[in-house]
């Protein structure tokens, strides 16, 4: 018999899974083939004598990091990912919320029994006609009590399947956290090693202009040269000196950023690495955009979202209508020991509750309409997710393919300086160009450098920025879909 009333109390538990709240199926969301206006060529343009290709509808790379092949810059991430305290605080919200969710399980889901002793000592009133007015008394109680309350419209399961959905979302979060974690190392990492070689190629550009200006002013003084030609080297020098300080607060800066990413204080920030030790990777993996939905975390943290605040509404739903609570105890009392041990001091109790709400002032029709509506913007909310994914991804698209344009044509003019500096040397040494000629050739080329470097850094950061926004491949996120155990169960 309890058998059969367990099962019918699981039977319409499950069914008010389905009868009670809105659909946990996450709306669907328009999308197409490619992500920008204009479908994306599987081929980049060439650049730094690299062609990136875009692998339409390839799985995403879990350690898409080791595509840059550094081992400097593996170790930084695997440092990143095992001692940033944002992380591990992030894994200990996640590992709280699910023994949070155990205790409720355990509470809402099983019987609850507790054992209780209770002796007592007191002195009570007696009858007024007798003589003795008061009365010394010890009273010794222990017993058992049992309860359990059958969840017969869902209340319980929907509101632990709701908590469970919470914690699935949290977990793609923790996810979520991570490979922004990943990605900032490794864009931090090019930056500081893009930073440095600015900085560097600058000191050279700033020690060019000074010598410039000292020398436009030795021959203004010969008459060789205009006053206004002499001031305006020295106005050059002054501006590419300035430059300077700005740019190294920003390298060392850049470094204190990284170390604290890798979870140390700043004064032990790695050294930077060469940009040349980084590789740009050859192949990117893009997902077609139905793929993508199933990948990101983020979309992934917002379906689960969808889906714990349907619960959430289907609990509220159930709360209106009756509940069943039986009870039991059983134990020992009397007012002595040889009474409480006696066949005489046994004491016991059953009893049964039915519950049906009737007037709560409003407060629980209030309480499933919030619901509804938390809900409504759980599943707005999942809609916006999902197109600003698709905007982050069609945007680095655009931005990998325009960096490559303008890394090619940097490196161009790059070149050009630098063939421009090397003949001016050859003219002045056979004498056929003046010194300053050189120093002007010099900084030329000291300044195509620096946008060559940067645009370098650009293409580099932003196929960072393109591996991350591919999220995880599916079977990884099969498994995070387990979060919570209550998930599946009952499914609507």
């Amino acid at each position: 018999m309890k058998l059969r009333l367990a099962m019918v109390t699981l039977t319409l538990g499950i069914a008010a899974c389905t009868a009670f709240g809105p659909t946990r199926k996450p709306p669907a969301v328009p999308s197409s083939s490619h992500y920008s206006v204009a479908p994306q060529s599987p081929q980049l343009p060439a650049a730094d004598g690299v062609a990136q290709q875009i692998a339409m509808g390839s799985r995403p790379v879990p350690e898409w990091w080791r595509a840059y092949e550094s081992d400097d810059l593996d170790a930084l991430v695997a440092e990143g990912l095992e001692k940033s305290p944002s992380l591990a605080a992030a894994r200990n919200n996640l590992r709280a919320a699910r023994e949070a969710l155990r205790s409720q399980i355990g509470e809402s889901m099983l019987p609850t029994v507790d054992l209780e002793f209770s002796p007592n000592r007191a002195r009570t009133l007696g009858i007024p006609v007798l003589p003795q007015q008061t009365f010394l008394e010890d009273i010794f109680v222990a017993d058992v009590h049992a309860s359990y309350t059958f969840d017969f419209f869902g209340a319980a399961l929907l509101a632990n399947r709701a908590l469970a959905g919470q914690i699935q979302q949290q977990a793609f979060e923790l996810e979520s956290t991570r490979r922004a974690l990943a990605t900032n190392i490794v864009v931090a990492t090019i930056n500081s090693a893009s930073l440095q070689e600015q900085v560097s190629a600058t000191e050279q550009l700033v020690a060019l202009g000074e010598q410039r200006a000292q020398q436009t002013a030795a021959r203004y003084k010969l008459g060789s040269a205009s006053r206004d030609e002499m001031l305006a080297a020295e106005q050059d020098a002054a501006n590419a000196a300035a430059s300077l300080p700005p740019l190294r607060a920003q390298a060392l800066a850049m470094r204190h950023a990284l170390a604290v990413l890798l979870g140390r204080p700043p004064d032990t920030a790695p050294a930077p690495l060469q940009l040349e030790s980084l590789h740009v990777p050859e192949t990117v993996p893009v997902a077609i955009p139905s793929d993508l939905l199933h990948q990101r975390p983020d979309i992934l943290a917002a379906e689960a979202a969808v889906r714990s605040t349907a619960d959430e509404a289907g609990a509220a739903t159930a709360a209106l209508f009756p509940s069943l609570t039986l009870s039991a105890s059983y134990g020992r009392g009397g007012f002595d020991w040889s009474h409480f041990s006696s066949p005489e001091g046994a004491i016991w109790g059953v009893g049964a509750s039915l519950t049906q709400p009737l007037f709560h002032g409003g407060a629980l029709l209030a309480r499933k309409r919030q619901y509804e509506a938390t809900y409504d913007t759980a599943v707005s909310q999942y809609k916006q997710t999902v197109l600003s994914a698709f905007r982050n991804v069609a945007d680095t698209l655009v931005s990998l393919e325009e960096d490559a344009n303008t890394l090619s044509q940097a490196g161009r003019a790059e070149a050009a300086a630098r063939e421009t500096r090397g003949d001016t040397e050859s003219r002045y040494k056979l004498g056929a160009t003046p010194f300053y000629a050189t120093l002007t050739a010099g900084q030329q080329y000291q300044s195509a450098r620096v946008q060559y470097i940067r645009a370098r850094a650009s293409r580099l950061a932003d196929t960072a920025a393109l591996f991350d926004s591919m999220g995880n491949p599916p079977i990884q996120t099969r498994r995070a879909r387990g979060t919570g155990g209550l998930e599946e169960s009952g499914g609507s």
